[in-house]
């Protein structure tokens, strides 16, 4: 039997708006410490707004050069992000998928934020009640996803992400486009939050949030966890 698949969403965006020269993408632990825990179980598929390579952030490429999990992932799964699907692709598919996951990294702020292929596929992986994974900079993906009533998918919902206190640490706060947690408190989610760089997951019904890079493995533990459960249904 096929092992159950995962739609990992990657950014197709690579340089800070504001910053030009300054590069951006997906956060390399945010993504190589889930697909750790995950590959071994479950078949990933990747997408990104453009398809094609999704940039990894240069930035979490050196932080991380000598992170085991992350030496292997580049080693031997480059092609999820070397070879990712156009998004639009996977419209109305999501009964083919045991789970959707974004990765952060600063690129998400820019391009999945209100990307309307990606709310659309959010939307529709949470009416089936699938799990819908993010971590640090990515659960802004989820901010203006709506349930089928109108309602904001995050409203009353307990919910983290990479906060307002980190983001003036890493000195980009004046340079986003929005601030998730702002943007969650807005939508009238719970938030949630450890201490800056702490690991910090909440799950809440199908919606899993992770804070920052340290969240990243233990929020692949409880999707793989929240894939196992809908499976035994």
């Amino acid at each position: 039997m096929a092992n159950p698949k995962i739609l990992v969403v990657l950014t197709s965006h690579d340089e800070h708006t504001k910053l030009p020269g300054q590069k951006t993408g997906w956060y390399l632990p945010e993504l190589s410490h889930p697909h750790a825990v995950l590959h071994k179980d479950f078949e990933i598929v990747s997408a990104s707004p453009k398809g094609g390579k999704a940039p990894l952030d240069p930035g979490s490429a050196e932080a991380f050069a000598s992170d085991p999990e992350s030496k292997a992932f580049l080693e031997n799964h480059a092609h999820v992000f070397e070879q990712t699907r156009p998004l639009s692709e996977f419209l109305g598919r999501s009964g083919e998928f045991a789970a959707l996951f974004y990765p952060g990294g600063h690129g998400p702020m820019y391009d999945l934020y209100d990307h309307p292929d990606s709310i659309a596929l959010i939307e529709e992986f949470d009416r089936a009640g699938k799990p819908v994974a993010a971590v640090c900079h990515g659960p802004i993906v989820l901010a203006k996803a709506r349930r089928p009533d109108g309602r904001p998918l995050v409203q009353g919902r307990r919910a983290t992400g990479f906060t307002n206190k980190e983001e003036d640490m890493v000195e980009l706060t004046q340079h986003m486009p929005v601030l998730l947690e702002d943007e969650f408190k807005k939508a009238g989610a719970l938030w949630e939050a450890a201490d800056p760089w702490a690991e910090r997951v909440v799950v809440d019904g199908n919606i899993i949030t992770g804070q920052n890079p340290a969240s990243a493995r233990r929020l692949g533990e409880e999707l793989a966890k929240a894939v196992r459960a809908q499976q035994q249904k």
